[in-house]
């Protein structure tokens, strides 16, 4: 017997219950690592669903492989690839679930592609492929971290951030423009907050500013947010206009 032919044995061989746990536990371990820094960062899916889509992706092509072994046996020729094709477009609702807008901003949507890519990691684990699996999880692990550094350091690093105060008589309209003219400029609004006061509504936020030439930027929508209907007042910083 030459070796393709012990190869060919091998690959029709369902795998035995020693196989089954080596692959299930690789896959734990990759979603584990991947879930474990989007814990830390405090994202929507954490250390336990990433666990579970990897552990799930993995059951799946274990089961596809055993199905393929079994029927090839009686003659029959089945597809061991078509239910981990499903975990791939499946776990695409899933990873939605962690998207999430406020306002003009979407955040979640690193969280889901991880989500997205450590079912992967599991479909491979799950056929065997353990080199495939290890190394797309320090792949994944590098873009999560080291990745996300080089972007502030270097592709955030031309913006700026200031912090408004507006005040205003109706603010349902104003926070309309607000969302509206920020999506028209390209400007990211945070820690956004609304108010009562004694003739209104006061409304706070964060916008961050990116380019180089971000101080004209912030010039131009500083003079949007004066132009506002209903606002009485707004100030940042240094600036002010009543």
């Amino acid at each position: 017997m030459n070796w393709q032919e012990i190869w060919n044995n091998y690959i029709n061989m369902a795998p035995g219950i020693g196989e089954i746990a080596l692959r299930l536990a690789c896959a734990m371990l990759v979603g584990a690592l991947i879930g474990v820094e989007r814990e830390f960062t405090h994202r929507p899916a954490g250390l336990r669903t990433h666990i579970l889509v990897a552990l799930g992706a993995c059951a799946v092509s274990i089961t596809g492989e055993m199905l393929f072994s079994h029927y090839s046996a009686l003659g029959a020729m089945p597809d061991p690839a078509r239910l981990s094709a499903q975990v791939i477009t499946g776990v695409g609702f899933l990873g939605a679930g962690t998207i999430m807008k406020e306002g003009v901003n979407v955040k979640g949507l690193t969280t889901a592609a991880s989500v997205w890519a450590v079912a992967c990691l599991g479909i491979a684990a799950g056929f065997g492929y353990y080199a495939l699996a290890l190394l797309g999880m320090l792949f994944i692990f590098m873009t999560l971290t080291v990745v996300e550094s080089l972007q502030h350091r270097f592709i955030r690093a031309g913006g700026s951030e200031e912090s408004y105060v507006l005040e205003t008589e109706d603010v349902s309209s104003t926070l309309t423009q607000l969302y509206a003219i920020s999506q028209a400029q390209n400007v990211l609004l945070t820690d956004l907050s609304v108010r009562q006061t004694d003739g209104g509504h006061r409304i706070h936020f964060r916008a961050t500013f990116s380019g180089r030439r971000h101080k004209k930027h912030h010039a131009r929508f500083f003079a949007a947010l004066i132009a506002i209907d209903g606002v009485r007042s707004a100030h940042n910083g240094e600036e002010a206009h009543v």
